[in-house]
């Protein structure tokens, strides 16, 4: 079980990426619009830096939904490796099946 700080901070980073993506959105779209001056894009950069830093969706880290362990998660089901196999072993995921060969 990961600690529950490092939880609490990747759900507080996670509501400020949702929070500011669509100004981020914005900022972006005027810097990479060649037409605008390159003043205005000079300022979109500076307010793009005044942003806060954890709101770059890029400082996210994937983590177990169960234990919050933030290595060896998968997408799909959003689990670390650990639990998803205890889960897979106990039959609770449907179609995943242990490999034999």
């Amino acid at each position: 079980m990961a600690k529950l700080s490092l939880i609490n901070r990747e759900k507080k980073r996670e509501m400020l990426v949702k929070k500011y993506a669509a100004k981020r959105a914005a900022l972006h779209a005027v810097i990479a619009d060649q037409s605008k001056s390159e003043e205005e894009r000079y300022e979109a950069r500076l307010a793009l830096q005044k942003l806060p830093r954890n709101s770059n969706p890029t400082r996210l880290r994937n983590r177990c939904e169960l234990t919050g362990r933030p290595r060896g998660t998968f997408r799909m089901f959003g689990l670390g490796r650990a639990k998803i196999r205890e889960i897979a072993f106990r039959g609770e995921v449907p179609g995943l099946t242990k490999a034999s060969w």
